[in-house]
């Protein structure tokens, strides 16, 4: 069923008092001597119990072998924040954002928070841009917010409404995004109408900051369509919203969009990435679209003060392949392009929000599958041995000044790991080197191995989002299937998590015949219960898969 896109709640402050009181007493007893730290996924937990050895007791909030992407925290973790006196957690958007609310909100206010891969940068690690495909023939567009907020109260565990208020238009509007699973999660839909007493609960998308989300537009008729839209920034929970001011998108559906845009005085958006963006620093709300893709007839708003970026005027994170790529409009300026060749049928009774099934329907779609929130850097640091060392250093510091009389310890734990780490890389340049160099390509099921691929020598030539609830569609079959034959890839790679799931990529690689083989990526199990296992898996299966074919999948 599909379901509404709403602010996600944080776990009673009555029931979690409760909790914390009955268990208070005994937690501190056993382990009065031992610091606690808490760690957001499983992969954190075991890089900091290395170097805790037995001076701190270190829990994670994300099970293994659950997507931190998508994982929501329950009480019992919770209950872990409440205690902790180190809370870890990657950041660059790679957590659901439940889990870093949570945490922010039940962490006790003496305790050290760290964002790890954001304080790796300081000891060394390499970030990348997070580089999205952009080679559909239509727009791309989504939802995105920009800018710190800070003058507003925002930090990283606040939350942006961008809530459509109304519809205008000769039929039915929606947008959705469509998760991992292939259930619609409904951002708007004029259907059933928009109910204003609620706060237009049922029609309101939540971003966190900095962050941006794909999704699918659909038009049952053709002709011009004006979508009424205001943002609200909410800084903690049950703080009074702020508002960020309102804009109108114009989308010509089915009919020429040139004619429209000149009978309107505006400029067409044909093509692109774009999304209809909040500015927390503006306090507006605008259009962003990639650097030349807006037609002829509108001019870029004036770039925004350097602390908009939260850089302080330190230059672009995104080496070049984020904000900075792209350009800010007036809602007021553009014409939005649906053209014909958008139509298309609803797909199923899951989407009776849209129309009626096989019903036609005009579509921009989603393009990237799957629940995508996230941010310009690719979070995923970890696939690079060299970019966990650096991780080490960061939790080495984080516990040395929460329990000072263990520094020495930690730093000795910390060292004894660290050449471990320095081991593994040279097994995976080992490993790699097996493969020969015209098959060292790596196609997967979404955009998490960059750091891998850059730091061992791979070169990623096509990820696909499994999506079992939306059949692919024959361009995108016959594009993943040239990639797999022209490449002469001789096999693909899915996430061990996911190897139950339907996938575009599997059933292109079954139609292609080329072997599906297991890489880990976000999360730990069994078969790779540590950091290091993890790595020494997928070196393995890279090559053994890539290099010597008759060796037996891992």
């Amino acid at each position: 069923m599909p379901t509404r896109r709403r602010a996600v709640g944080l776990l009673l402050t009555a029931a979690l008092s409760a909790s914390a009181c009955s268990g208070a007493a005994t937690g501190a007893d056993a382990q009065q001597d031992r610091i606690r730290v808490v760690a957001t996924t499983g992969i954190l937990a075991d890089l900091a119990r290395n170097v805790a050895g037995d001076r701190a007791s270190v829990t994670q909030m994300v099970p293994d072998g659950a997507d931190p992407h998508s994982w929501e925290p329950s009480l019992r973790t919770i209950r872990d924040v409440a205690y902790a006196d180190v809370a870890l957690s990657n950041y660059l958007l790679l957590e659901e954002h439940a889990i870093i609310r949570a945490m922010d909100a039940n962490l006790p206010p003496n305790a050290k928070s760290v964002s790890v891969a954001e304080e790796a940068a300081k000891q060394g690690a390499t970030v990348l841009p997070l580089v999205e495909d952009q080679s559909l023939d239509t727009v791309w567009l989504g939802m995105r917010v920009i800018g710190s907020g800070r003058s507003l109260g925002a930090d990283r565990s606040s939350e942006v409404d961008l809530v459509a208020t109304g519809v205008e238009g000769p039929g039915e509007a929606s947008a959705y995004l469509t998760t991992s699973f292939g259930e619609p999660q409904i951002g708007f839909a004029s259907s059933d109408g928009f109910d204003e007493a609620s706060g237009y609960q049922a029609d309101t998308s939540v971003l966190p900051a900095d962050a941006h989300q794909h999704m699918s537009w659909a038009f049952t008729q053709p002709g011009v369509y004006r979508i009424h839209f205001e943002a609200r920034l909410r800084t903690s929970p049950g703080a009074a919203p702020t508002p960020l001011g309102s804009g109108t998108a114009v989308f010509a559906v089915g009919v020429g969009a040139g004619e429209v845009a000149a009978q309107q005085g505006r400029a067409v958006l044909a093509a692109g990435h774009a999304d209809i963006t909040a500015d927390l620093d503006r306090a507006m709300l605008t259009l962003a679209a990639d650097k030349g893709a807006v037609g002829e007839g509108a001019a870029p708003l004036p770039a925004a003060a350097p602390s908009a970026t939260g850089e302080g005027g330190g230059g672009d994170p995104t080496g070049g392949t984020g904000l900075s790529a792209m350009e800010s409009y007036s809602l007021d300026d553009i014409v939005i392009d649906v053209p014909t060749r958008t139509l298309t049928q609803v797909p199923g009774t899951g989407y009776r929000f849209v129309g009626e099934p096989g019903s036609d329907v005009y579509m921009l779609p989603q393009a990237v599958l799957g629940k995508h929130v996230h941010g310009e850097i690719d979070p995923h640091l970890w696939h690079d041995a060299h970019n966990a060392a650096a991780y080490v250093r960061v939790i080495r510091d984080a516990l040395a000044e929460a329990d000072p009389a263990s520094a020495d310890e930690y730093q000795r734990n910390a060292a004894a790991y660290l050449a471990r780490l320095d081991g593994l890389d040279a097994e995976m340049q080992a490993e790699i080197a097996r493969i020969p160099p015209e098959r060292r390509r790596l196609v997967t099921t979404n955009d998490a191995f960059g750091y891998l691929a850059r730091a061992y020598g791979l070169e990623v030539s096509g990820f696909v989002a499994p999506n079992p609830g939306v059949e692919p569609s024959v361009a995108d079959r016959v594009r993943l299937q040239a990639t797999l034959t022209d490449l002469r890839i001789p096999a693909v790679f899915l996430e061990p998590n996911l190897a139950r799931t339907r996938s575009t990529l599997r059933t292109a690689a079954g139609d292609a015949g080329v072997r599906v083989c297991p890489l880990y990526g976000d999360t730990l199990d069994a078969n790779a219960p540590t950091y290091i296992d993890m790595m020494r898996f997928n070196a393995h299966s890279l090559a053994s898969c890539l290099g010597d074919t008759e060796q037996e999948t891992p």
